[in-house]
């Protein structure tokens, strides 16, 4: 059994948390919180742990009537791996701190690349050779890792050009802008999010542009990818659609946009309405030549979840990657089909015990 840590119980925090809980390998010894806001409240509701990030707030805890299990040290002391969830920049701060009580760590994409041992995607990284930290890529790089590397195995990609319109913030994040305007995000081109998958598809030619928009549901990517080889629409469809950890949604589901998107996931019961797999419009995959187009929507809360468990396994565990995407897919329930899909039928949509 894997003891689990979490520092930061925030947006991926906690969905980390519940992943980490369902898997049958793992236990979640327990995750901290700066403050005993909302977030500790829920976390000593969901039966977990709760630890003081902080050890001079630990009294404020005892104060609000929260009750704790100590600080973060007493929690590195009992596990085997944590998984730093907290705010950009902030896990750097505390890679010291992990160091002096010897305990394997895992980052977030907001951080460097050079804070870990190794940039991490389940489907795209190749061998690592033990590591002793690993970093989570973000969410965007996450999706187009997964959308990249299926089409690089099978075709060769001569180049990949990406335009990321990105959520101004998560729809808890009250003071994120912009509130009526269209930003580029960086005005430089590329953007980072290109030398990030490149962290994790090195030879893959990819440059990205960044847009940010009044919008809190998630990004949307304009996806061009010139291969080398020269699929069919059909062939590229069918290939992608075997990938577990992309959804195409089908056209006669009249989903339009993340709105919808977001509907029909807490519809079909996904926790908080959680997509963990890139969605893309199935009617957008088309091929011209050499030339792959499509649209896909990334759930920037929740895609990077199933990656955080595949990552713990590697860090720690010999199980195979392969392995370790089958377990987790089973023990959440990663896999999103539609029955509307011209497949005709979904894939088994598996429940995670409660």
């Amino acid at each position: 059994m894997i003891r689990v840590g979490l520092n930061g119980y925030g947006t991926i925090g906690k969905r980390v948390a519940d992943a980490v809980a369902a898997q049958p390998d793992m236990e979640l010894v327990g995750v901290t919180k700066t403050s005993p806001d909302y977030g500790a409240e829920t976390a000593l509701r969901r039966g977990y742990d709760l630890y003081a990030a902080i050890d001079d707030r630990a009294a404020a805890f005892e104060d609000a009537g929260l009750e704790t299990a100590g600080t973060l040290g007493n929690l590195l002391d009992a596990v085997d791996v944590i998984v730093d969830c907290t705010p950009a920049g902030i896990g750097e701060r505390n890679q010291p701190i992990y160091a002096a009580h010897d305990t394997p760590a895992i980052y977030q994409g907001g951080e460097d690349a050079a804070i870990a041992d190794a940039s991490f995607n389940a489907r795209g990284s190749g061998a690592i050779d033990d590591p002793d930290s690993l970093r989570v890529v973000s969410c965007n790089t996450t999706g187009l890792s997964r959308l990249l590397a299926p089409l690089d195995e099978a075709y060769g990609v001569e180049k990949a050009r990406v335009t990321l319109v990105r959520r101004g913030g998560d729809p808890s994040e009250t003071d994120r802008g912009p509130i009526n305007d269209v930003v580029p995000d960086p005005a430089t081109v590329p953007s980072h999010h290109g030398p990030d998958v490149n962290t994790i598809l090195p030879d893959v030619a990819v440059d990205t542009a960044a847009l940010k928009a009044p919008v809190t549901g998630m990004h949307t990517h304009s996806v061009n990818v010139t291969l080398e080889q020269e699929p069919t629409t059909v062939e590229a469809r069918e290939l992608l659609r075997a990938e577990d950890r992309l959804f195409l949604i089908p056209e006669r589901a009249g989903i339009d946009g993340a709105g919808a998107l977001k509907d029909y996931a807490a519809d079909v019961g996904r926790p908080r309405g959680d997509l963990w797999e890139n969605c893309i419009w199935e009617e957008s995959i088309s091929v011209e030549g050499r030339d792959l187009y499509l649209f896909q929507n990334v759930h920037q809360e929740a895609d990077v979840v199933p990656e955080n468990v595949d990552a713990i396994r590697a860090l720690v565990t010999d199980v195979t990657r392969e392995e370790s995407v089958a377990r987790t897919n089973e023990a959440i329930g990663v896999g999103l089909d539609s029955l509307l899909s011209d497949a005709g039928s979904a894939r088994d949509q598996i429940v995670a015990d409660d």
